[in-house]
């Protein structure tokens, strides 16, 4: 039986509900991040005060919640040229990709939270990736991650699950499993301390959290906090 997990843990909206879900669910609940050169790294920033918050509002979550490292992969941003680790204009490429899609950035991701968890006898790893409300990176996608999961098990020699609870709700949704798990107190805290705006933007309120108000992420963001509001009668 599986009980301890790691989360990649960004400081985003999703992967702070993914903590909440692990959190609820495995007895012993580490967390990751990753610090690649990224243009908005107030998210790393945003992940402390999150775990922080988290101690204190929810104290039998707290007892569950361990360590927490940072890798620092300034690699990432030496080998991509995308909107997320360059000062660039964000636009779709001939393919359909944004030019914020990171090419091998959540293998690369999973790859190295499995050795963590190998030394750190965590069997289970958490990722907020989604299939339903997403930007089309194909490193998001069930069967990429289910590919990878069988990889890194042979790879290891040792029994890899990746949990993905989001992979087939959309970002309303999200917000209403985070009414779930925590209440209107984890929608609040993930609303007003959570990052997900690609550009950086910590310092502009709106009433779905910061953000630049119009990048993709903000746009998905926004508009999932509206279709979760409008479906809170309808969903009680």
């Amino acid at each position: 039986m599986h009980t301890r997990a790691l989360v990649l843990f960004s400081g985003g909206q999703d992967s702070a509900t993914c903590l909440a879900w692990a959190l609820a669910r495995f007895d012993q609940v580490e967390t990751i991040g990753f610090d690649y050169g990224q243009r908005h790294r107030v998210e790393l920033e945003c992940r402390t005060v999150l775990l922080a918050r988290l101690r204190e509002q929810f104290p039998y979550w707290s007892t569950k919640l361990g360590e927490d490292r940072v890798l620092h992969l300034p690699v990432l941003a030496e080998i991509s040229d995308t909107s997320l680790t360059q000062a660039s204009e964000i636009t779709y490429k001939s393919n359909g990709l944004p030019s914020t899609f990171v090419p091998g950035r959540n293998i690369l991701f999973f790859t190295l939270a499995a050795a963590v968890a190998y030394r750190r006898n965590l069997t289970v790893l958490v990722g907020g990736m989604c299939e339903t409300d997403y930007s089309g990176y194909p490193d998001c996608r069930d069967d990429t991650l289910k590919s990878l999961q069988v990889t890194l098990g042979l790879g290891m020699g040792a029994r890899v699950v990746i949990e993905t609870p989001l992979m087939w709700i959309d970002k309303a949704r999200t917000w209403r499993m985070a009414e779930r798990l925590g209440g209107a107190p984890l929608v609040e805290l993930i609303r007003t301390e959570s990052h997900s705006c690609y550009m950086g933007d910590h310092t502009t309120m709106h009433e779905w959290g910061y953000g630049c108000g119009a990048c993709p992420a903000c746009e998905l963001r926004a508009m999932g906090w509206r279709n979760y509001v409008d479906r809170q009668g309808v969903d009680r």
